[in-house]
């Protein structure tokens, strides 16, 4: 049975959500607080994240940090903060998805099956042991989802690591943002394609050389992203 971790304050939304999972076959724990939340997230076995912003003690944003630091998990954002910058910040910090409240309990659970299956489609368990995609000094391990640059290692949250992977798996190939933003959401969950910009700026930071003059992933002003093959 997959554990889902809920982390949010208020105990109404919390056991909404805890019971909609467990009907569906989910087994749910709730934290209450940031400070619970974060060292159950840390220290706990959970197949994904149900994560609020507005939490006492540690917040939301600064949980989704320090998971993405250690885990590679899926971390759903759910919060009443409805505002892009709250959206685009959330998934500048790695999170999967950002669900409004009000929401609906089914398409939650929905969003949590279709994360979760995501999730374990692009494992290393899913994927050819040895697998590496290889330009120049940059090297990707999609076994073992790790990123090599001249030998060191640059530590890619979730999607950022996804959407590299898809670029260089299409070398010379230009993708849009609307293109982008559903072949690795997947979902329209924001229906907000500048969050692909928000990752690609933060992956070009950890890979570049120069990120204002990026060799590897390239900017095609009008039409998207390219990524350079060799």
């Amino acid at each position: 049975m997959k554990q889902i971790l809920i982390i949010e304050d208020d105990k109404n939304i919390a056991e909404l959500e805890r019971d909609y999972l467990e009907a569906d076959g989910f087994s749910a724990s709730i934290a209450a607080t940031g400070e619970q939340g974060l060292k159950e997230a840390l220290e706990g076995e959970y197949s994904l994240i149900l994560l609020d912003i507005m939490l006492p003690g540690v917040d939301g944003y600064s949980i989704c940090r320090s998971i993405r630091e250690k885990k590679e998990i899926p971390v759903l954002f759910v919060s009443a903060r409805r505002e892009d910058v709250d959206k685009i910040r959330g998934l500048g910090l790695g999170a999967d998805d950002y669900i409004v409240k009000p929401f609906s309990p089914s398409e939650l659970v929905a969003r949590v099956k279709a994360h979760i299956a995501r999730y374990e489609r692009l494992s290393p368990c899913g994927t050819a042991a040895g697998s590496r995609l290889i330009s120049g000094e940059l090297q990707i391990d999609i076994a073992a989802r790790r990123v090599f640059v001249s030998g060191r290692e640059a530590v890619l949250t979730n999607k950022e690591f996804d959407l590299l992977t898809f670029l260089a798996q299409h070398p010379n190939q230009v993708f849009s943002k609307d293109v982008l933003f559903d072949r690795i959401w997947g979902m329209d969950s924001i229906g907000e394609t500048s969050t692909v910009t928000v990752h690609v700026n933060r992956i070009r930071e950890k890979i570049e050389p120069d990120a204002q003059s990026p060799r590897f992933i390239e900017t095609v002003w009008g039409a998207g992203y390219r990524f350079k093959g060799e």
